[in-house]
């Protein structure tokens, strides 16, 4: 945990990391070699090292073991947790404030792993300080916050990469090569549909936990900004290539609910139509009644695509099962490998973001979710692990991906009017 303006703040995440398997190859991988030889190892800090900063201590340490950087800093309020696969090497300093370890230490790589409504501070910090930045996701929570940041890195010239880490899965890259190829033909839909079940506790872990605002700053602790943003932001990433470009999002539309007393969405219909390319659907839940993991579903005139971005697992059409597409490009690794040579492309800069950044800021405007209640919903467990399920709620997200409409938009009884935005700019 760090502290932002003195305030304390933490470091628990939420969403799926899938961490390479041992021995995997990817292009940040291969290019290791041109920055491990003949030059000082970069220094690297974390900035939230407690709950899933541990995470990124299991990513840091087999990099630090081997010299290929040097931990120099961890940052946290609270006393550093252990972490058996990753223990803090020895002499290396812990601060309860980011601005005090960059006087400090002048790291040159920071990673950034605490509550997105903090992110924008810490890392315009660490720029202004001279380090380029691995910053989780979402980066930053709206448009404005997203320009700020990008006039840093202007003015600084340093980079943020941004944590959407299954933007260099080897699966994603097959499946828009075969869109690229033309395999599905001319590509009609883009969606994505998961449905989880997260507990009472969850709601618990942090005190901005299913916030719309802390403090009077945006938190926006919603299904669709934190723990399936990796859903959204992997449909843009083949909008991308299906547009010929970056997403420029022309209208925003969605469809907010909720559960629980909370004042973010636990489920939700989101639709995206794009200056360029297909509308960009996603219809995603927290109160699942069976586990989708998350699936990108592309669809095309010569048929239908399906990644589950969590695993990896790929259907191309044609196959008669999904199957694995190993290897991961570590962002971190990919970071280190763009400093060394800038011909390495980052996987996932700043600006790529931008897209999703706009979803955000049409989050923030839209209003309240609606509250799904009565007979609609069961409880099932007890106590801190007590989970809530809106009945026949998979059923309906599945024929939102399938159809391309919203819950509205198919008649679904406890559906509302979506709200729809246009970005500005994009009119």
């Amino acid at each position: 945990m760090t502290s932002v303006d003195g305030v304390p703040v933490g470091s628990t995440r939420d969403g799926p990391h899938v961490e390479p398997a041992r021995g995997e190859a990817g292009p940040a991988r291969l290019t290791a070699a041109r920055w491990s030889r003949g030059a000082p190892a970069p220094r690297v800090a974390l900035v939230g090292a407690n709950g899933h900063g541990r995470w990124h201590r299991r990513v840091i340490g087999p990099l630090h073991d081997t010299g290929r950087v040097r931990l120099v800093a961890l940052v946290d309020t609270r006393p550093i947790e252990p972490e058996p696969a990753a223990p803090v090497p020895a002499g290396v300093p812990v601060f309860t404030d980011h601005r005090a370890m960059l006087t400090d230490v002048a790291p040159d790589v920071v990673v950034i792993c605490t509550p997105p409504h903090t992110h924008l501070r810490i890392a315009r910090d660490a720029v202004t300080a001279g380090a380029d930045v691995l910053l989780e996701k979402p980066p930053v929570l709206s448009t404005a916050e997203h320009e700020e940041l990008s006039g840093a890195l202007a003015t600084t010239g340093r980079v943020v990469q941004v944590g959407f880490q299954a933007l260099g899965s080897a699966a994603l890259t097959a499946l828009t090569d075969a869109v690229s190829a033309g395999r599905l033909g001319a590509v009609r839909g883009i969606a994505t549909v998961a449905a989880w079940q997260r507990p009472d506790a969850y709601y618990a872990r942090a005190p901005w936990a299913g916030r719309r605002l802390l403090d009077g700053r945006p938190v926006l602790d919603g299904a669709l900004a934190n723990p399936l943003a990796h859903a959204v932001m992997q449909c843009l990433a083949v909008a991308e290539v299906v547009g010929g470009g970056p997403v420029e999002p022309v209208s925003i539309e969605v469809e907010r609910y909720r559960v629980r007393p909370i004042e973010v969405d636990d489920t939700a219909a989101l639709r995206v139509r794009p200056r360029h390319g297909p509308p960009i659907v996603a219809a995603v839940t927290l109160a699942g009644e069976d586990f989708v993991a998350g699936e990108v579903i592309v669809t095309g005139d010569a048929g239908r695509a399906v990644l589950e971005y969590p695993t990896d697992r790929l259907l191309l059409p044609g196959e008669a099962t999904a199957g694995r597409v190993p290897g991961r490009c570590g962002l971190l690794e990919n970071l280190l490998a763009h400093r060394a040579d800038p011909r390495v492309p980052l996987i996932a800069p700043l600006a790529r973001t931008a897209p999703f950044t706009a979803v955000l800021t049409a989050l923030q405007a839209a209003p309240e979710p609606a509250l799904l209640d009565g007979a609609l919903v069961e409880a099932v467990g007890t106590d801190a692990q007590r989970v809530l399920r809106v009945r026949g709620v998979n059923e309906v997200l599945r024929r939102v991906v399938d159809e391309g409409r919203l819950p509205s938009e198919l008649g679904v009884p406890w559906a509302i009017t979506p709200w729809r935005t246009e970005p500005v700019g994009q009119e």
